[in-house]
């Protein structure tokens, strides 16, 4: 998706693909991340992100909440997982920290 024809929409500085909040919302960073508010096909691209900026932060260790549901979400992240470079490796959660709803990414150290 471009951006709109400014020409033909007067005032529009907004993409199609602008988020209902006009300005990208900032998070706290955490070693946990849940990911139900997210649709399957974002998830790539915001667990990506996560991974990276977990990694500039010095985390070693991150927690995924994808929830139990059906596995769709369970899938992308272990297939995105099992390819990412910085990703040491990975498994199932700990019963107490969300069990097969979860999962535990070990990431490598930055160099």
């Amino acid at each position: 998706m471009g951006k709109r024809n400014q020409n033909t929409e007067p005032g529009s500085s907004h993409t199609e693909a602008d988020s209902p909040f006009g300005e990208p919302v900032a998070l706290e960073l955490s070693d946990s991340f849940d990911l139900h508010p997210f649709q399957p096909r974002d998830i790539p691209s915001v667990v990506e992100e996560y991974l990276q900026q977990s990694i500039e932060s010095g985390f070693t260790e991150v927690r995924l909440i994808h929830g139990k549901g059906k596995g769709i979400q369970l899938n992308i992240i272990r297939s995105l997982l099992s390819k990412h470079p910085a990703v040491r490796s990975f498994k199932e959660a700990p019963l107490e920290a969300g069990g097969w709803g979860s999962t535990i990414v070990v990431l490598k150290q930055r160099d």
